[in-house]
Formats: structure tokens, sequence, C-alpha cells
């Protein structure tokens, strides 16, 4: 039987606990070690027939580089099993059913100790598990290792510039333990015999040198060898008990041993080089961070009232922790609300909720809702029913429960209340097999069933019903469940960029689109799941167009000469490989990052060559940050470590350049060429950050900065996919073309076409994205001229101060009348003399002055709203990029219609048709009445706020403007652009005209401060 340890295990604290839980007769574990591909297959059988024989589990401890990594190997053969003859008891050393347990579980133990271990241990000396792997001429010195780090310790070698004729001059032999706990005693002291020095190499706890210690602990001390591992002679750190090793770590602790013990070599050298330390991207550059899925249930399930706490716990729910929701605590499987039932005693808090998976509760979160029952403890479980185990591939949950099972159970459990939400509760209303105390909600009603359960004494349960996100898409891909007929649209010219779309669905769909007139919002039609939950931010940008379908690029201008044009791409002269060379590929989960590292490592094996791939994915699935570190060489044994060390890569493929920042520190100068994808995907720190900067300039500055302009190549990846393909997962494999063309893949162009196929997905589309990659490489200038790459948007911002001004104007004319407009220019231009007067020239006061202004004085009332629905550029924009037979929905809250809702303590939005067109095209030419006696929507407190706004922008310029001078420019730009906070309609905006006005307070209060006359 095999059992695995994971690698934030301590191997030694691991085995005490089998020790002590003897359920089974075989307690003892020894861990086997392999540091190679091929090592594992024969450890692996070496181990079984260990077990076998005598009586005992053995396991592997299983770490990144050996679960998440592949290898072309060279088939080792089958090992030859030597039985050693021992003295075997006449019960054997296996079962024996005459044995009882627990009455004679001192026997257990007896056996355990002093007849398995025994027998063991005679098995790997007699199979050589332990074994030699390099013995110098002379013993004098010994490198003793175990699983990964021996193939650290070989590639530190290597760096040390150690081959076999230098360890023989040196005296060095090496010897690798197959076994690291228990240590068989017989290999480790015939090798250290005759030694004067041992250097123990292991990862974390020094539980290997500890046992090499006591086995040569009683031996006189002339032939007792000087051991050190993690400390040396004087007892200061060696090599690390923390993190990972790398072959640099080894390298300089190989160095500091040889050093100390007087021998002569590079090693002071290496002492200093070896130990590169990891560049740190600038504090300025965002994270690829995994977040929840576009229309996740967690997007709602996990938010809390104000005022109490959430608890985190296994499943994807554990996410929500550091994203300012107020959970910020998590506990392991079944144990979820376990550490509130010992705190909650002590806290002045009187109640907590805790989020709880399915699955989770099937598994033995059931038995914590039942621990909290007990102790009366004042607990929420927001148990989430999504109808998949999300995390590992969308299992079914075992057993199949339903909310009514759950329920039923809960209550019997003795929970005191229960309360179903869902986002379609009407399917629960006749449902017998829901207990009828149990309480039904939509989930709209989810923070005031919250703010009810809290007041609950007792342990209350919220049953949140909605299927994962991830599943819906899987089963609407295979026809298993229906695809909504209605996608949202944004109107960005409606958008008043406030965020509240994403405060309500925490979605990351929801992405920035910069414009001429801010920074307004978007929908990922790619990566939306239909939920819908962005429509009840208080906004009436959002359109509902029904039956419509993507509109699809019309790229059969491109398909007609892509024959022509890839046929005359050139062939590459391919460098052989003749050493280990490295490819780092970063990029976004899902994109296909490690299906590249596959068809690589793949064509690599095809040609004979010797290739790794090593994966990092953590929640990659979570739109998350995913690697894969590749390498080739001319043979298999050529490679010693799939990892590639600091500052080694060759070729660093950024298929997203934000995933890529990590990677960084991979980056040699003078040796690695970058190739990286510009585009500026959007990451999820956006979704709770309204005004975050995407630090693209930043981002490839740094990426130039750790090598050289020369070294770096930006291209603009995922927009040419989608200019030819139409279809954004065509970008890694163009990236790939690309590299192969610039002759930085050291791989025949037939390998890796073969290698696709062998792939056996989408080959035609992955090949033709390779191509179109090199044609990038070869001649971008044809590609740009083919698809138009260089045509502007009509929206995109103005860089200039002049431009600005007059643009809006403009649309201040178009808004109310010339006058209007004409008000307008003569203030910013009043602005623009001062500042040229001070400064040389019109700038940023102008032009915060500019935006801001037309900002207040644009207010978008319902005649704004209405214009802007019936211009021209709407239909446009739909009609980019939809297509079919489509009718349009939208959603408004009129301030004469919309009723006021307790629950949410804001008007309701109504649904109205497409007719509402007709409606807006009218209500538009009635803009006139702005502001007049005949105007019914000046009389509500929003119109009226708006008004005053205007008066109070253009006090604040004429008080700003006699106070500009070079020292404090920064604080007075900072006044005039506080109305860059007004954003938003009604309730929203009501808000943020508050927190503007006390901001205008603030800054004022500040700029009038004695210290700052002083200064």
């Amino acid at each position: 039987m095999l059992a695995f340890i994971g690698d934030d295990h301590n191997a030694e604290s691991s085995m005490f606990s089998h020790q002590t839980d003897q359920v089974f007769e075989s307690a003892i574990m020894p861990i086997l070690f392999p540091a190679s591909v091929e090592e594992f297959l024969s450890l692996g059988l070496l181990g079984m027939e260990m077990s076998r024989f005598s009586g005992l589990w053995c396991g592997f401890k299983t770490i990144t580089e050996t679960v998440e990594s592949a290898a072309s190997l060279v088939l080792p053969a089958l090992p030859t099993i030597i039985y050693p003859d021992i003295e075997r008891p006449l019960h054997g050393f296996n079962y024996d059913p005459h044995l009882n347990w627990p009455a004679e579980r001192l026997e257990f133990e007896r056996r355990m100790i002093e007849e398995r271990v025994p027998a063991a241990h005679a098995f790997a000396y007699a199979n050589k598990i332990d074994r030699t792997v390099f013995a110098a001429p002379q013993k004098r010195l010994g490198i003793v290792t175990t699983g990964k780090a021996h193939g650290d310790l070989m590639a530190a070698l290597k760096l040390l510039g150690l081959d076999e004729a230098a360890l023989s001059a040196l005296s060095i032999s090496i010897f690798k333990v197959g076994i690291s706990w228990p240590l068989e005693p017989r290999g480790i002291r015939e090798f250290a015999e005759g030694m004067d020095s041992l250097l123990v190499v292991e990862e974390k706890r020094p539980q290997l040198e500890k046992q090499i210690k006591e086995q040569l602990y009683n031996w006189p001390a002339d032939r007792r060898p000087q051991i050190v591992g993690k400390r040396d002679r004087a007892g200061q750190i060696l090599l690390p008990e923390i993190w990972v090793f790398t072959p640099e770590i080894v390298s300089k602790a190989v160095a500091r041993w040889l050093t100390d013990l007087g021998l002569d070599g590079p090693f002071e050298d290496a002492m200093n080089i070896s130990g590169r330390e990891t560049r740190n991207a600038s504090e300025k550059l965002v994270a690829r961070t995994p977040y929840f899925c576009s229309g996740c249930p967690h997007n709602r399930s996990t938010k809390v009232p104000e005022g109490s706490k959430g608890g985190a716990g296994i499943g994807c729910h554990i996410m929500v922790m550091g994203t300012g929701r107020r959970s910020e605590t998590f506990t392991h499987m079944g144990g979820e609300g376990m550490h509130w039932v010992g705190l909650h005693r002590y806290s002045a808090q009187e109640h907590m909720f805790q989020n709880l998976g399915d699955g989770t509760y099937q598994h033995s979160g059931s038995l914590a809702i039942r621990q909290a029952v007990v102790s009366g403890t004042n607990i929420t479980y927001k148990l989430l029913f999504n109808d998949a185990v999300a995390m590992v591939g969308g299992q079914p949950v075992e057993g199949t429960p339903s909310p009514g099972m759950i329920a039923q159970q809960l209550f019997a459990e003795g929970v005191k209340r229960v309360a179903l939400v869902s986002d379609d509760i009407e399917k629960y209303r006749n449902d017998g097999t829901i207990p009828s105390e149990t309480e039904r909600h939509d989930r709209g009603e989810l923070d005031v069933v919250q703010r009810s359960m809290r007041k609950t004494e007792g342990v209350t349960v919220i049953i949140y019903e909605q299927t994962c996100a991830a599943e819906k898409r899987r089963r609407r891909k295979k026809g298993l469940l229906e695809d909504p007929a209605r996608r949202l649209f944004i109107n960005d010219r409606v958008c008043e960029g406030c965020g509240d779309c994403s405060v309500r669905s925490n979605c990351i769909s929801i992405e920035p689109k910069e414009t001429a007139f801010g920074r307004k919002r978007q929908i990922n039609q790619s990566s939306c799941n239909k939920d819908y939950s962005c429509v009840e931010g208080f906004c009436p940008s959002f359109v509902s167009v029904v039956g419509a379908q993507l509109r699809k690029p019309d790229i059969s201008h491109v398909e007609a000469l892509e024959a022509e044009l890839l046929g005359a791409i050139p062939q590459v002269n391919v460098e052989p490989v003749t050493r280990e060379y490295s490819i780092l590929i970063a990029g976004i989960g899902g994109m296909g990052v490690l299906t590249i590292g596959g068809i690589l490592s793949m064509a690599a094996h095809l040609e004979g060559k010797g290739a790794t791939t090593l994966d990092f994915t953590g929640l990659s699935q979570k739109n998350g940050a995913v690697t894969a570190h590749v390498k080739l060489a001319p043979q298999p044994r050529d490679i010693d470590v799939p990892r590639i060390a600091d500052g080694a890569a060759d070729l660093l493929l950024g298929c997203d350049m934000v995933s890529a920042v990590p990677s960084i520190a991979k980056i040699g100068r003078d040796k690695t060429a970058t190739i990286l994808n510009t585009e500026e995907v959007p990451v999820a720190a956006f979704t709770h950050d309204n005004d975050m900067y995407f630090p693209a300039r930043e981002t490839k500055s740094s990426f130039v900065l750790a090598s050289s302009e020369q070294a770096v190549n930006f291209v603009h990846a995922t927009h040419y996919a989608l200019k030819l393909f139409g279809d954004t997962l065509a970008t890694n494999m163009f990236m790939v073309g690309y590299a192969f063309q610039k002759g930085l893949i050291p791989l025949n162009l037939d390998a890796i076409l073969r290698a696709i196929e062998l792939n056996g997905v989408a080959i035609d589309f992955n090949k033709r994205a390779f191509a179109w990659g090199r044609l990038a490489a070869h001649d971008v200038a044809k590609i740009d001229a083919l698809i138009a790459a260089n045509t502007s948007q009509p929206d995109a911002p103005l860089d200039s101060v002049d431009d600005k001004i007059e643009h809006f104007a403009k649309e201040l004319t178009a808004y109310q009348n010339a006058a209007y407009a004409q008000r307008y220019r003569d203030t910013v231009q009043d602005v623009a003399a001062r500042e040229s007067k001070v400064f040389g020239a019109p700038g940023d006061i102008t032009e915060t002055v500019a935006r801001n202004l037309y900002k207040l004085m644009a207010y978008k009332d319902e005649y704004e709203v209405a214009r802007l629905y019936s211009d021209p550029a709407f239909k446009a924009k739909l009609e980019a990029q939809f297509d079919g037979d489509y009718t349009l929905q939208f959603h408004l809250a009129p301030p004469l219609l919309s009723r006021h809702n307790k629950a949410t303590g804001r008007p309701d939005k109504i649904t109205f048709g497409a007719w509402m067109l007709t409606a807006f095209k009218v209500l538009a030419k009635l803009k006139g009445l702005r502001g007049t006696a005949f105007d019914v929507f000046s009389y509500t407190q929003e119109r009226r706020d708006e008004r005053a706004l205007i008066g109070e922008y253009e006090a604040k310029i004429a008080a700003v403007l006699p106070k500009l001078s070079s020292h404090d420019a920064a604080s007075l730009e900072a006044i005039l652009n506080v109305p860059d906070m007004i954003r938003g309609y009604g309730p929203v905006k009501e808000d943020n005209i508050k927190k503007a006005r006390q901001a205008w307070i603030e800054l004022e209060a500040a700029l009038d401060t004695p210290m700052q006359k002083a200064a």
C-alpha cells in the first residue's frame, strides 16, 4: 500500500503520527526519496516489494518537482529483487489473523520495532536502495543527499565546475539515501568509514542529519567524521530549513564547506556569486492573483453585513480572504467555525458567519455544525450548494444531496433556523423535500436574511443555492444546460465609471474601458457567464441584448491570403542543443501555457533530445498566473533538476506580461531573450479598486532593465490573435511561432508541428497560429497592413489639452447649446492663461479643470441619457459586437416611477422594452426644458445638487487661481480634481457628493495650515 506525504510536511513528524495511530498492523512507514523520474520508477517497485517483504507501509514524499513535472527518460531495466536471507519468525512479517487489536497492541508494537523494521533495513541494504553514486579514489570527504536535494547537489557541482575528475582530486564521494526514514544503518556506516567530514544536503528539517549523527555517535573520535548540514562547524546557518532549495543555495553551501576545510579552489568566488538574490519587481507593478470566476456564486455568498465578520475554509471561498470583505480567518476541512466555538466566550463580538461548501459539508463539515450546536455558539453557516466540487474538476458531490435533504438533516441536528437562498427561488416553492419551516428567499435578499440570522441565538444556516459558474459554462457547451439567449451590454457614454456594478456583482468580466471621457466599464463577453448580477448596479447604462450572438470578425480577406503569406516565410537555421537550454513560459490559467510546455518537450523527445517540464499552477483555473519551466538538453541525463534557476533562463515567453513579472528573477543579463505580449489584461484587483492604475509602461520597463532593450521583444499578440482568428486562444501559440522564427527555440520545425498533431486538440488552429506568429517575427508590417492594425478607435483617449477642451466644448453644445459651451471655454481659457503665466504653458491644472468642469456641466439627467441612447454611435457599438435578430431591454429607475426598496435602501430598477428607443428620441429633443420651470425632473434633490456643484466648482477655480505657484501646484490640483470623485447615479452619486464636499474641506484646511504657510 502506498501513502503520499506532501512537500509541506516534515517526514519525521508525519511518521510520528503513524506511530501513535496504530489502527493498522503496519504502522511504521519508510519514506522513499526519488531524485529523478527513472529512480521514481525503480524505487516505486522496490518500495512495494519491501512493503510486501517486511509488512510495513512505504511512502513517497511528493513535491512539485516530481508531481507537477514530466520528462523524457530512458526506461530503466526492471530491478533484480534480492530477498535477504534473514531469520523469519514463525508468524511471518505480514498480517497475522491470530493477533487481536487492541487487546494485544503491545505485541503489535514489539513486532513492528523488533521484527519488521530490521527486515525492512535488511531488504534496503541487500537491494542497495541507499547507495554510493560516486566514489573518489581516496576516502576523505563525503556528501550525503536524498530526494530532490540530490538533483540540486548535482546541478550545484556543475555550477562549481566540479566534475568527476575534480571530485576525485578533492577526494569527495557522494552517497544517495533512498530511504530517508528510518535510515538503514549498515550502508551509511560503510560510506562514512574513513571519512574526515560529511556534508548532509537535505530539504527542510535535518531529520537525515540527525539519524546519521545517531548512527555514528559512539564511534571513537579518531574514526568519527565531522558532520555538518543545516549548520556549519561554527554553528552558523549553512543550509536553510525554510522555503525550497535551489542549486545556487547548495553550491554556496558546498563552497563554504570546502573553504572551511582549507581546500584550495574557486570556492570564494562561488560563495559570492552563487547565492543570486531574487530581483524584486517595482512595487508599482500589479499581480495576477486568482479570483472568483465570472458569475461565481461566491461573488455574492461571501458578502457579510456591515459590522459582522466571516470565516473561510477549504474551497473556492477561501479566495475571499484579503479582499476587504471582512473574512480574514480560515480553518481546515471539517473544522469550519470551530475556532469561533473556542473563541466566542472570550470575545465582545456576539456572532460570526462561516462559509462552508456543499462538498465539504458532505465530507466532514456536518460534524462541525453538530459541534457548534452542542457548544451553544451564535454562528451562521453559509452553506453554498453549487452542485459541483468546483476546485478539483466539477465532479458531483458524493451522495448527490439536495437542498431539501440538507435542510432536513440540519433541523434534525438542532439548528435553530434554516433559510434557502437561490438565484431561482421559484423552482423550490413547491419542493416537498424541503421542511416547511425552511425560509425561502431570492438571492437579492441575502443581506436582509443575514442581518436577521445574526440576531438569532444559536446555530443558523443559510443554504445558498446557485450552480458553480465554471460548471454552468461546461454544461452549456455540452448542451446539458440551457444557454440563455441574453447578453448584457454597457453603453459607455451613459456609464459614469462609478464601479457600482462591480460592487454588486464582484465580477471579473466587468472590465475598465479607457475613453475620451475617462475610464468607463465594459463587459468581457468571452468570459461572461451570464449571471446578470452587474445589472443591479444603480446605473442606466446596462442594456439586455436578447436573441443575439457575438459577432465574429470577418477574416475572409485574411484566409484568402493566408497560403500566400505563410508559404513565403523563410526557414530558420536552428542551432542544435549542445547544453541545457531553459525556456520559461508565463501566462494566464486556461490559455494553454501548460500545453505549450508539453508540445515543446514532446518535440524535443521526437528529436531524441532530453526534455523536462515543471508546471506551477496554484489556482490558475481561477484566473491566476501559471508558469511552465521547460528544459531541453542533448540527453535526459544532462538535466539534473527541472526548475529553472534565477538568472538561468535562455528564453522568457511572457504570454501575459503581468503573469511574467514574478519571473523577472529568471532573466540573466546577456543571456535571456524575452518575448512579451503587451495586451493589458485587467487583474482581479480592479473589481474592488475602481481607480486602479495598470502600470503597463512600468511593467515593460522592468523587463528591459533586467536585461536590455535589444533582448526584449514586445508583441501585441492578443490583438493579432483577435484580428486574425477572432479568438484570444490563438495568442500563446502565436507567441511560440514568433519565438521560433527569432531562432530562440532550438527545435526543428517538423518536430514542433508533429508535436502539435500528437497533442490532438485544435490541430489546424494551433498550426495556423504558430505560422502567423512566425510571419509576425519575420515581417509584422504585412500583418498590420492586412488587418489595418493601426486604425484608431473613435472613443480612444485624447492626448493634447487643446484637443480635450475643444472636444468637451463641442459635446456641451450638443448637450445644451453654444452659449453653454462658451461658458465652459471662457472658464477653462482663464485657467490656461493663468497657468501659462506661472509655468510658461497650460498643463496639468488646465487639463484637470477642463475634464472636471465638463463632467459637472454635462451631468447626466434624463434628457442627456436619452440623447446618448439616441446617438447613432450607440447602435454602431451594438452592431459591432452583436449579430442576429435581437431585441433590446433597458434597465432604468425613473424617479417618478420607481418604488423604494426597503431591503436595499434604493429605488428598484424597471425593465423597459425596445420601445424606449422612441421615447429616448422624444425626450432628447426636450433638452431645452433643462433647468427651467417646466423641467419636471429638476425638482429632485439629485438635480439640485448637480446644478449647485457647477457653481461651487467655478467658485473653487476662482479662489484657487490667485494662489497658483510652483510651490503649491500639486495641492491646488488636488482641490480642483475633487469632482472626479463624483460619479454614478442616484444614491451612489449622493454618497460620492458627500465624500467630495468633505474632501474639499480637508484639502482646503491642509492648504491653509501654518505648517504649509511656513513651508
